[in-house]
């Protein structure tokens, strides 16, 4: 991301201030709609046009309610295409998480699960070329999500506390279905099989979960396995970052709880 000198972020203010709507700034100046929401949000703020938010409370820290189910899918979002980042700009951290456009009901998920999740917390849109980041801030994620730290998560132990894993036990089929949407994918496959002398093709379903930790693979594998959904490992070369879900039943159980992207 290019950075905006401050000429740029007063001109787009005294733009707003005026009554010009956030995607004509962003076009006049070149800016994405997301910096000049952002640029839009904290100006109000500062200037006291609406309320700074009260210290919200942590289910970790405060005892508040957490939604279980909610916080088991975003859970395994996370694992799979989600990150906590610290940002010099801001005091709290950040989780973001990123959504493909051509899945724009699975963007509608994320943010419901994040607002269930962090419902003091406001959740914004950032867009980029063929996606969108949801993203939203709070001191207190790392209480949430312990597993972040420095690096790259293959390339550092992923592995669930006791209270995290009892609420995947209670709600594995979130946690799968948060896995999937992140990291996997539901396709068609085909075969030729000769039937009487004749060539014909047969299709059939399968699912695809695809991650580099070799931690994140075994919390997939093992939740599958509680749930009585059959899996193999496939290599990809040397490496196996595929697991894959083809039995019939399985596929089924799949199909019942999870289902294609959308």
């Amino acid at each position: 991301m290019k950075p905006h000198s401050p000429d740029v972020r007063h001109t787009a203010l005294a733009l707003l201030r005026g009554g010009a709507r956030n995607a004509d700034v962003a076009r006049r100046l070149d800016v994405p709609p997301g910096t000049v929401s952002y640029w839009k949000h904290t100006d109000r703020v500062r200037r006291g046009a609406i309320p700074r938010a009260h210290d919200p409370k942590c289910p970790r820290c405060d005892g508040r309610d957490l939604d279980s189910a909610a916080y088991s899918y975003l859970l395994g979002l996370y694992l799979g295409d989600g990150h906590i980042s610290h940002h010099s700009g801001h005091r709290v951290p950040s989780l973001m998480i990123a959504c493909d456009d051509a899945w724009p009901g699975l963007s509608g998920l994320t943010e419901q699960a994040m607002r269930m999740v962090f419902p003091d917390n406001r959740v914004c849109r950032v867009r980029r070329s063929g996606s969108h980041n949801l993203k939203l801030y709070s001191k207190h994620l790392e209480c949430l999500f312990p597993q972040h730290g420095p690096g790259k998560k293959h390339q550092r132990p992923i592995h669930l506390e006791q209270w995290q894993q009892q609420i995947v036990d209670s709600h594995p089929w979130a946690f799968v279905r948060g896995l999937i949407h992140s990291d996997g994918c539901r396709i068609t496959n085909w075969t030729i099989k000769i039937v009487g002398g004749e060539r014909k093709r047969y299709e059939y379903p399968r699912y695809f979960f695809s991650n580099k930790s070799d931690d994140v693979r075994k919390l997939m594998s093992d939740t599958l396995t509680k749930v009585g959904v059959e899996w193999t490992i496939l290599a990809r070369g040397s490496d196996p970052f595929n697991i894959s879900v083809a039995r019939r039943a399985s596929v089924a159980l799949m199909d019942a709880h999870v289902g294609p992207k959308y």
